[in-house]
This record gives structure tokens, sequence and C-alpha cells, in this order.
């Protein structure tokens, strides 16, 4: 099964569900499961398949907004494709969005945080917004987290937004109260999260269904 596959599967459902596509992430996951199974050949499916999810849900999210951020005039790039490639192999574009981004570690040297999308101005290589992708929260929201304050630790790239967008099949962001660490961390440590999911989750400023993305993104380059 390829990522084509993925996009496949996802304009199925889209013809049914259309903008509520995205509360059937989970859903999605589940008959591509099924399809990889079947393309399958080895002896650990369960551990190719979560290669697979992993990688491919951030570059699905980035498929869904793609088209949505750049009506709004901004750019998106893949964030493990801007670290592989070296800087002189970038166009100068994309060579300014990668300095841009970098933590500055002092003596261990300056090194990118470690994010799936970023949504920059073109024409400046401004930076607006930083994306981490997870299945749950467990995964990654720590990290995640860390990588906000290191980015808010210097006046190059304070002010770059650090978002989580999750179908959170763990169900950490569902509610506020009992509140469980994955949210608290969502709440006290990032600029948001966003949630594509069936269940309706009791909202706050910090935690949000994902189609509430786009508008948030609007005010953030009025």
């Amino acid at each position: 099964m390829k990522f084509e596959d993925l996009i496949a599967l996802y304009e199925k459902n889209k013809k049914k569900y259309g903008d509520e596509t995205y509360r059937h992430i989970s859903s999605i996951l589940t008959q591509a499961k099924k399809q990889h199974k079947q393309d399958f050949k080895g002896n650990d499916h369960e551990q190719s398949w979560r290669s697979f999810k992993g990688k491919n849900l951030e570059k699905l999210i980035q498929y869904i907004i793609c088209d949505s951020v750049t009506a709004l005039g901004l750019s998106i790039v893949n964030g493990n494709s801007l670290e592989r490639t070296l800087t002189k192999n970038l166009s100068d574009e994309l060579a300014k969005v990668k300095r841009n981004l970098l933590v500055d570690f002092g003596k261990f040297g300056a090194h990118l945080p470690d994010v799936d999308i970023i949504i920059y101005e073109p024409k400046t290589s401004k930076i607006i917004a930083v994306l981490s992708s997870k299945v749950s929260l467990r995964e990654r929201i720590a990290q995640t987290g860390y990588w906000k304050i290191k980015l808010a630790s210097d006046k190059i790239t304070k002010h770059i937004k650090v978002f989580f967008m999750t179908p959170d099949e763990d169900g950490t962001l569902t509610f506020k109260n009992p509140i469980k660490k994955g949210r608290a961390i969502v709440e006290t440590e990032l600029d948001g999260s966003y949630v594509l999911s069936k269940v309706d989750i009791e909202a706050s400023n910090k935690v949000k269904p994902f189609s509430d993305f786009i508008n948030d993104l609007k005010k953030l380059i009025k």
C-alpha cells in the first residue's frame, strides 16, 4: 500500500462525508490497515503498519489542509523533507525557512525541531506555524511541548505558533475534567491542538475540533 492509496480512500470517504470527513480519519486508517495487510509480505505486519500509519498521517493532514493554506497566500512544507535535504540543495526560499526554524543549542550547534508540517509566508520565508501530528498524544505531546519552549526562548523564533493535530484515539483531549496529562500539556505549553475525531470534545481556547484550524490560521496572519 502506498500513500496514494490512502489519499484514494480519503477521497472516497469525502464523497460521503464532505467537510466532515476529518471526523472519520480513524475509520479511514482502519480501512487502510486492511488493504495494507493484504499487500504486506513479511513476518510482522503490526510493526510495518504502525510505521506506515505514523509516517502517512502527517502527509494526509498536510494533503487535507494544503489547498486552504495556499488560498491564504501561505506555503506549506513537510518538516522531515526539509531536515533531510542539505541547505545547499534547497531553493533560496526553503533555505531561508530552514534557517528561520533552527534552534540554537550553543556549543552543541543549531538544530531543527521535530515538527511534521511548516506553514510559512513565501515572500519572506517567515514561519507562521509548525504542526506535529500523531494518532495519540502519548506518542509525541511532551516532545512537542519541549520544542515550543525552545522556540519561545529565542527572539528569532518566539513568534512561531506550535500546534498538535491528532485523531486522539486514546481520548486524552476529550474532557476538561478530570484532565489528563496530555491535555494539561496542551493547555499550558502549546498554542493549541486540533482533533480529528467523531467524538465531540469539551473544547477550550487550546483544544478545538480540526474544522477550526483554518479560521484560526486566518486570525494569525491578519
